[in-house]
């Protein structure tokens, strides 16, 4: 296999080389370590130059993390699939009574988390529809469960549009509803439902949800209480460039104020099975643009994680080369994007994504959901503190 620690080197020796004059003083400010405006992100998207916009990120991405490539042992966990909300871009969600639906009994949630393993997880990922009959405590019951049986185990649960839901359904505010989850055994937060901000956008693909400013609202209420979270970013489907850079901008914005974002997540639309099945796929360029672009814009945030489930094992290894530093972990079992005709696999072993990472020239770090190193011996495992 060719040598891309080789490749790169190679570059950063000739340095950067581009026929689109709009890119030459974006690639000054980035040399320089200086903020990127909207403007900026507008002439990245608008660019065609995909390798020098790579070169770019990757030079950002090697500042920060020099080769170390994360992954993670995770498992995916959704409880439910029933969902008040109609969101158009969503082939998970069903309403009661629908064919297909289905909620777990709290023993059954239980027994799923441990089922299936031969190697132990240090994170649960736990998502779900809006469902509108299942009690506060219900999620309270379930969280204290899987802590009691498995209380190495970090739990990432709750999208701040389940957060915000949950507080409804239990009748108090957003942040009573956050000391809650946190006292029953939520150590952070992951990043869905941020979808695209912009009001004329979410009004065409998600309606039912909490608009764009109240998710960034309970995002800051989470950080303000000590849980760190995700971000994500909803892309390919009707929005635009400007969507997209106005989006990551309000982003950057909110970490600058509270520094409780980990990791940027850009999530290429699947529009099998959904409202909005006339879209067109995302075609190769434009995920490794996101990628770099993510890369960028964020600079305040640690990491870029490019969602091997979404955009496949092999564009998430050449992502790695254009902004990434991170690509997720084995889920074991993915069913959100799946249901939307994701042809991924469910699930990866931990060799697999090791493989993928050294492959790509980089260094495998085994990390927790806090990016703190994870030390196995046979299926234990130990975090460093």
């Amino acid at each position: 296999m060719t040598d891309l620690s080789s490749q790169s080197a190679a570059r950063a020796r000739h340095g950067f080389q581009t026929e689109d004059a709009a890119l030459r003083p974006i690639a000054a400010r980035v040399d320089a370590g200086q903020r990127l405006s909207f403007d900026d992100g507008v002439a990245l998207y608008r660019s065609g130059d995909i390798l020098a916009i790579g070169w770019m990120a990757n030079a950002v991405r090697e500042r920060m993390h020099g080769d170390t490539a994360y992954f993670n042992v995770n498992r995916h966990i959704n409880p439910t699939n029933v969902c008040v909300a109609s969101c158009r871009l969503c082939a998970f969600g069903r309403k009661k009574g629908q064919p297909g639906t289905y909620t777990m009994a709290l023993e059954e949630a239980w027994q799923t988390a441990g089922s299936g393993l031969t190697e132990a997880v240090t994170e649960f990922h736990i998502v779900g529809g809006l469902h509108p009959d299942l009690p506060f405590e219900f999620f309270m019951d379930l969280v204290r469960g899987l802590k009691l049986r498995y209380p190495k185990v970090h739990i990432k649960a709750f999208t701040m549009v389940e957060v915000a839901f949950l507080a409804r359904i239990g009748k108090m505010s957003v942040e009573q509803a956050l000391l809650r989850m946190k006292e029953a055994g939520v150590d952070s937060l992951p990043g869905g439902g941020a979808e695209i901000f912009a009001d004329r956008v979410r009004h065409i693909i998600c309606d039912h949800k909490i608009d764009g400013g109240e998710w960034l609202e309970t995002a800051r209420t989470a950080h303000r209480i000590g849980l760190k979270s995700n971000a994500t970013m909803l892309y390919g489907h009707v929005e635009n460039d400007e969507d997209r850079v106005d989006h990551m901008l309000r982003l950057r914005a909110l970490q600058d104020e509270t520094g409780g974002f980990q990791t940027f997540i850009p999530l290429a639309f699947h529009p099998d099975n959904t409202a909005l099945a006339h879209i067109p796929k995302t075609t190769g360029m434009m995920d490794l643009k996101q990628i770099a672009i993510g890369r960028l814009l964020l600079d305040n945030f640690p990491h870029i994680k490019s969602y091997w489930q979404m955009v496949s094992p092999e564009m998430a290894q050449i992502s790695l080369r254009f902004g990434a530093d991170d690509i997720d972990g084995t889920v074991i079992e993915e069913k959100i994007y799946h249901d939307a005709g994701a042809t991924t696999p469910q699930g990866m072993r931990r060799a697999d994504l090791v493989r993928l990472i050294t492959q790509a020239g980089r260094v495998p770090f085994e990390r927790d959901t806090l990016y703190r190193a994870v030390t196995r011996s046979e299926d234990t495992f130990t975090v460093a503190v």
